[in-house]
Parts: structure tokens; C-alpha cells; sequence
């Protein structure tokens, strides 16, 4: 029985077992999809709120943060979704739910699934050239030029140097100027052999979406993906982001204390690989359909394509690399998809996920299918807390409904021993 079961009660046809295999979980919401009914008793979210108050007013207290927002996802439903500390250091506004940050490479997800409904549409195959589309670009290997495809550049095997052109985005240039200066370099490997991190050519999977629909980038994934989420305060423009009266100020550590930053307008030029705006609030309606609850928008075997592993990243040293458990990763569409061992049970689990950095704002995404489980948290700081902050949520999580079902044994074990020494009262 899934544990889930045990500490809240919902119904639902087509809800799957825990396994090990991400295809089965989606696909078993595949064809008879029934939202679940998921109610959460009260004491959970009591313990979940204090749990998550305590955590981060320690690192409040210990100056790890200013500010932060956390969405949490279980099954169909929103279980949590708060803020903590504060959107600016000097108007000591507090954040909330509804808080609007950047998000940086979290971004990259958006543009994969975003590319996945396309896909579906029949508007783009993940096999299309992006010279078909931008025939400014060009590399120095005129062979490799034809093999670059919309699935190579969104899972980092283009085969180019290591955060290639990045530069010229953050300076501002459009992509059109970026793709034409490709032709001067040398690719490192044969394209779909390794993973290197991009930027500037991964942003060219948004022009290929503008391309193919004619219409800009902005208004496709508004209409495509926050519309229909009811995601009402995301958004992809500066001018939006900062005609929004409730966002946070990025903030960086100077003489001992945190002071707000100006915005910038890096990577609105290269929207797909981190121009999204969002909060706490938008990112728990989103990671809904990224665990296949919302099949109108996206169908999970669509989903299933997107979070499909590519290529390996090697190494040990990226932090995620040091969360418990830790088995292998690889990229997929605009995702990282983790393998790690249950601390518990010793079974296989998947982790799909993403990190995010840009104007000093960090973001953390992991949903957990096999769990049915969706955990997002927004900074408005540089900090070394997002390298773990999704365990420790997680094991937050954990660590409750553990404790729920030693009360509940203590509780049938004292009701056991009452009945028998009523029973041997009677006797006597």
C-alpha cells in the first residue's frame, strides 16, 4: 500500500502503484485521466507549516537568505505554498505565495514541454534542423551544422564548447547576431555524443517554437502553458516582471549584511533558457501537469518525452550530485533526471529537476513521480542553501508522515491493551 495512503484519503481509478519506472507512472494517467480527491488532514499541515517555518527562520537568522517562497505538489493538489522573510531588505516588505521571482534556468523546463505541445500539435518534430529555422546559424563543421536538431540543443549535445556565446547573451545580443557568430567554432565532439551546457544555443529551441507557429515567443508560452494552468502571475518581459507590484528584489551580501539589487534584463532576450518570471503560487499549479494531472495541456506520454534521459552527465561534483542516495544523472529536454536509492526501501527512484541562477535570485525544482510528489523553492539571493534545500523538504515530509504512523501504531496499541484489560476486568 502506498504510504501516501495511509496518511491521507483520496480516490482516484487510474492512481499507480510507487514503482521504480517513470513510463509506467505516466503512462498508467494516460487514457481514463479523473483528477484525484485528495484531502489533507489539518494536523499534517499544521506540522508541515511549523516544520517549514522553523527551517528557513534558521536560515533567515543565520543570514542564508532574505527572502524565499515554497511550493509544495502531492498528487493533484497544492499542499503548500507560503513565503518567508522578505522581498526588499529596505522596505522590509514580507514574502508570500504570491511573490513574483525569476527563476534563471528553470526556464529550460518551460521551453522543453513548451517544445513537447508543439510536438504534439505536429507543429515541430524533435528531429527538426535549426538551420531550417535560423538560417543564420552555422558551425565551423559544416557536416555537424546539419545535425544539430531541436532535441539536441535542448539536451545539451550540440557538441560546442562548454557554455558557448553565453557572454553575448547577458550582453544582450539578440539570437539571430548569436547564431550567425557560431560558424567560428570548433565543435568539441560529433553532436548527440556528449553533454555540454548551453545557453545561447539552447535558446535557439525558442526560435524554432516562434517559427513554427509565427508568433513570438512570449504569447506562445502564455497561451500554451500559463493560460491554461491559471499561472496568472508568471510572465516573460522585464517590463512585466517589474510593473508587478508584488516581486522580490535581488539581494547580494555586502559589509556583512544583505542589500537590494537594481533588476537586470539579462537572458529576456533568450526567454527559453531563462527568461521566466514566476511564484510560489504559479509553480504549484505548474508542477500539477509536470506530474501528468493536467493531460488537456500536455499528455503524459508527452511528458514521458520530455523527461526521457539523452545523455549522461558524468562527474560527482555538482551538488546534486551529494543529495542522499545519489545513483547517476543524465539530461533530458530542458531537465535533469536523477536515479537515486530509497534510504528506506533500497528501490530505484527518479528525480526529474532543475536548478536556476540569474540577477542574483537562485530556484530549485524536483518532482519525484514515483511519489507523485512536486517540490519548488524561489530565493531572491545567492545562497548555499539550494544545494540541498530540496532533500531537506523532502525529508521534512518524510520525517512527519513517519511520525504519523508511529502515533497511529502507539494509538491502536493502547487501545489493543485497554480492550484486554477491560476483558480481564470482566473476568474478575
Amino acid at each position: 500500500m502506498l504510504l501516501i495512503a495511509v496518511l491521507f484519503s483520496f480516490a482516484s481509478a487510474d492512481q499507480p502503484d510507487i514503482q521504480n519506472d517513470l513510463h509506467t507512472s505516466l503512462a498508467a494517467k494516460d487514457k481514463k485521466y479523473q483528477p484525484t480527491k485528495f484531502n489533507i488532514p489539518d494536523w499534517f499541515q499544521m506540522k508541515l507549516r511549523d516544520s517549514l517555518n522553523a527551517y528557513f527562520q534558521k536560515a533567515i537568522d543565520q543570514k542564508l537568505i532574505v527572502g524565499a517562497s515554497v511550493a509544495i505538489v502531492q498528487c493533484d493538489s497544492i499542499i503548500y505554498a507560503d513565503g518567508f522573510g522578505m522581498r526588499n531588505t529596505k522596505e522590509q516588505d514580507r514574502v508570500n505565495r504570491k511573490t513574483v521571482f525569476r527563476i534563471g534556468s528553470v526556464s529550460k523546463g518551460f521551453a522543453g514541454i513548451l517544445s513537447g505541445i508543439q510536438v504534439e500539435k505536429g507543429l515541430l518534430n524533435w528531429d527538426d534542423k535549426i538551420i531550417d529555422y535560423v538560417p543564420e546559424f552555422r558551425l565551423a563543421n559544416k557536416r555537424f551544422t546539419n545535425e544539430i536538431t531541436l532535441e539536441k540543443v535542448l539536451s545539451h549535445t550540440t557538441g560546442l564548447p562548454y557554455h558557448s556565446y553565453t557572454n553575448l547573451v547577458e550582453d544582450g545580443l539578440s539570437l539571430e547576431e548569436i547564431a550567425a557568430r557560431f560558424s567560428v567554432i570548433k565543435t568539441l565532439n560529433k553532436p548527440g555524443e556528449l553533454y555540454n551546457y548551453q545557453n545561447a544555443v539552447f535558446a535557439l529551441s525558442g526560435s524554432l517554437i516562434e517559427k513554427s507557429t509565427n508568433k513570438p515567443y512570449t504569447s506562445i508560452i502564455a497561451n500554451d502553458i500559463f493560460k491554461p494552468l491559471g499561472m496568472l502571475t508568471a510572465s516573460t518581459t522585464y517590463e512585466d516582471f517589474v510593473n508587478n507590484e508584488n516581486i522580490a528584489l535581488p539581494h547580494r551580501r555586502m559589509y556583512g549584511s544583505w542589500r537590494p539589487l537594481k533588476i537586470n534584463k539579462k537572458y529576456y532576450n533568450a526567454i527559453a533558457a531563462g527568461g521566466v518570471n514566476a511564484s510560489a503560487e504559479d509553480m504549484g499549479k505548474y508542477m500539477k501537469m509536470l506530474l501528468g494531472y493536467k493531460p488537456d495541456v500536455i499528455s503524459p506520454m508527452g511528458l514521458e518525452e520530455v523527461f526521457k534521459p539523452r545523455v549522461q552527465v558524468g562527474g560527482r561534483r555538482n551538488y546534486y550530485q551529494r543529495w542522499p542516495g545519489y545513483v547517476s544523472s543524465h539530461y533530458a529536454l530542458g531537465w535533469r533526471h536523477h536515479t537515486f536509492k530509497d534510504e528506506v526501501s533500497g528501490a530505484l527512484k527518479n528525480i526529474i529537476h532543475h536548478g536556476g541562477h540569474v540577477n542574483s535570485y537562485r530556484s530549485e525544482i524536483a518532482v519525484y513521480p514515483e511519489e507523485d510528489l512536486g517540490i519548488t523553492v524561489l530565493f531572491n539571493t545567492p545562497t548555499t542553501l539550494a544545494r540541498t534545500v530540496i532533500p531537506d523538504i523532502r525529508g521534512i515530509i518524510k520525517a512527519i508522515k513517519s511520525q504519523s504512523q508511529k502515533d497511529e501504531y502507539l494509538e491502536e496499541s493502547i487501545v489493543t491493551n485497554n480492550k484486554k484489560l477491560n476483558k480481564q476486568t470482566t473476568l474478575l
